[in-house]
């Protein structure tokens, strides 16, 4: 079992997680309680570890402009309570998840079972390091079996994003050169100007980001990664996945790929109902 697995089990599952972020449901959940714009998404992810300042945000969401997490943080405590989101996140996703893959999928068996495996990797995650992971893991399992596996993905998920955060810490990028480095990649195919715009990073801060990047050896006069900054990258990517390898050593490679198989076609109706299309909706 290589770590590569880690990287195929994080680009199968993504989708059936990532739709709460896009989900109009979510906005409207959100606004709701009184929370809008880009606060429902600070406030929906971070809810799991309490009503936590602007600086515990910065820290584990890594790679947002700190003035745009303090633009909502704390202040949305005082419109909704982390244990009010919570569930007006979850109940999204039910939604989101009827939407775009019907009762007849939700129903199914193959979602049963993926559950179940989902639920057996997440087994093998341990909190040490890992504070998103951990407040997430602190929640109630839901008894629905497609949104035991969304929690269960999420919690995968989360756990991943822990360990990509403190590769990038050891790798000596902050958040907005994590993202400059990032788009400069050759296999991302995703605009900077989207990476820049959705995580709220001013032109002057991303171009003072690309001078130091310049500066270390890392980017180009035109922008690209040299060597050396791909280096770095593969350093990050390379360190991403085996620091996400516990929960599939924990479930085992015959049945991680039995839970890619499951998954796969529930993630590619999501991408296929156009729910990516755009920017966050939440």
């Amino acid at each position: 079992m290589t770590a590569v697995l880690a990287r195929k089990m994080w680009r199968t599952l993504e989708p059936y997680h990532g739709l709460v972020y896009f989900t109009p449901h979510a906005a409207a959940a959100y606004a709701a309680l009184g929370v809008t714009g880009q606060a429902g998404y600070f406030a929906s992810r971070a809810a799991p570890m309490g009503p936590v300042p602007a600086g515990v945000v910065i820290a584990t969401f890594y790679n947002f402009d700190p003035r745009v997490v303090r633009a909502a943080v704390p202040a949305v405590w005082e419109a909704a309570s982390p244990a009010d989101i919570t569930a007006a996140r979850l109940g999204a996703i039910d939604l989101a998840l009827r939407d775009a893959l019907g009762e007849d999928a939700l129903a199914s068996s193959e979602v049963v079972e993926a559950a179940a495996l989902a639920c057996r990797a997440a087994g093998g995650c341990t909190p040490e390091g890992r504070p998103l992971y951990a407040a997430h893991a602190e929640l109630a399992w839901p008894d629905e079996p497609h949104l035991a596996l969304w929690h269960a993905v999420t919690l995968l998920r989360e756990f991943r994003g822990d360990g990509h955060v403190a590769a990038l810490v050891a790798e000596g990028l902050d958040g907005c050169e994590a993202l400059v480095t990032h788009g400069a990649m050759a296999d991302v195919g995703l605009p900077t100007g989207i990476l820049q715009a959705t995580r709220g990073w001013s032109d002057e801060a991303w171009g003072a980001a690309q001078d130091r990047l310049h500066h270390r050896g890392l980017l180009d006069d035109g922008g690209a990664l040299t060597p050396a900054g791909a280096a770095v990258r593969d350093h990050v990517e390379a360190a991403t996945d085996q620091l996400a390898m516990a929960p599939w050593r924990h479930l085992g490679e015959e049945d991680a790929d039995r839970l890619r198989t499951l998954v796969r076609p529930f993630s590619k109706a999501i991408a296929a109902s156009g729910a990516f299309r755009g920017r966050p909706a939440s």
